[in-house]
């Protein structure tokens, strides 16, 4: 399912703990954090916020060097692919030279032609290089780090699941993703996606932490009263499915 536009642009309202936090109410998911990055990941432009967006999916090896003439036609017919895609999107790159990366997918060429195709962003487990091109150019990246060559980066497969940071991506999935790191939406969990993470971002407000608002103003005693009863009506709410005081 596809998402209204204004959907995915109230969701890029909030974090990504935020979303998840409503995604947490509504899945039937047996294992949450099979949908979140399980290694650490940086935001090289947490100062955009978060970005949503549809996953499209390619694997790198930029050890591995192509013919010229396959090189070519790889690149042609994956930017059919990109093109072929509704948007957003949120390139998910899988670079199979991991842990041992020798060059960047992502500079500002690549990044200037995947802006013009829709894409709002990339998630690569390899590296990005012309930081600041990249960041003139508008293209956010969740990588795990910056390197200075391109080598041989030509794209291998693509439209096909993918894995990075430890978390198993499908193309086509919404994505939420920040400087927390990203989340991976079920396709079934996509349509009550809003209306939960606005219901616990209420929650919040109007138990947890409506009880702290002018604390100075009570004492320690009182002040604890008040977070007892307001977790139990906050855990209330939330179906029992938060730990209160977790964050």
């Amino acid at each position: 399912m596809v998402l209204l536009s204004s959907d995915l642009l109230e969701l890029k309202r909030w974090n990504t703990p935020t979303i998840y936090n409503g995604w947490e109410q509504i899945t039937n998911y047996d294992s949450a954090k099979d949908c979140f990055n399980l290694e650490g990941t940086t935001d090289f432009m947490a100062y955009m916020g978060p970005m949503v967006g549809y996953a499209v999916t390619v694997t790198i090896q930029p050890s591995l060097e192509v013919e010229p003439g396959i090189c070519a036609q790889q690149w042609k017919q994956y930017r059919e692919y990109i093109a072929s895609v509704q948007g957003p999107k949120i390139v998910v790159v899988q670079d199979l030279d991991k842990p041992d990366f020798v060059g960047a997918f992502w500079g500002e060429v690549n990044s200037s032609a995947h802006k013009a195709l829709g894409c709002v962003g990339t998630i690569t487990d390899g590296c990005i290089r012309d930081y600041d091109e990249m960041k003139s150019v508008g293209f956010k990246a969740l990588a795990r780090r910056m390197c200075v060559g391109h080598a041989h980066s030509t794209p291998l497969e693509w439209n096909i699941e993918v894995e990075v940071f430890g978390c198993n991506i499908q193309p086509g999935q919404l994505i939420h993703a920040d400087q927390h790191g990203f989340l991976v939406v079920p396709q079934e969990d996509e349509a009550g996606l809003l209306e939960a993470a606005r219901f616990m971002d209420s929650n919040e407000c109007e138990t947890v932490l409506a009880a702290v608002q002018n604390a100075s103003e009570d004492d320690a005693e009182t002040i604890l009263n008040k977070l007892v009863e307001a977790g139990k009506q906050f855990q209330q709410n939330a179906k029992g499915k938060w730990v209160v005081g977790s964050g």
